[in-house]
């Protein structure tokens, strides 16, 4: 997946990503102010995911809740804390 993404910030940034980080954003950007948790939209490495575009200065929340289950315990729940844009880039619908 090849994506452009642009944070609509006080001083608007746009940049690509592709591949699991371009997938990963666009889980955030759909998840929208609920945000999501690696139980609701599974993925091998959310929190490597979360790291790396953070890295890029994407702003992106972290809080931890709790789960029941067979396995109780707490989880992550990730949210972008600015609004961001999304455009598929050509070619960059396949993954």
């Amino acid at each position: 997946m090849k994506i452009e993404v642009t944070l609509l910030s006080e001083q608007p940034r746009t940049f690509a990503l592709k591949g699991r980080l371009g997938w990963a954003m666009t889980q955030l950007v759909d998840a929208g102010p609920k945000g999501l948790t690696p139980i609701t939209r599974p993925a091998p490495r959310w929190s490597a995911y979360v790291f790396d575009l953070r890295e890029l200065g994407i702003p992106i929340e972290t809080e931890m809740e709790p789960h029941e289950g067979s396995y109780p315990g707490h989880h992550a729940r990730y949210r972008l804390a600015c609004d961001a844009q999304v455009t598929v880039l050509p070619g960059g619908d396949a993954q």
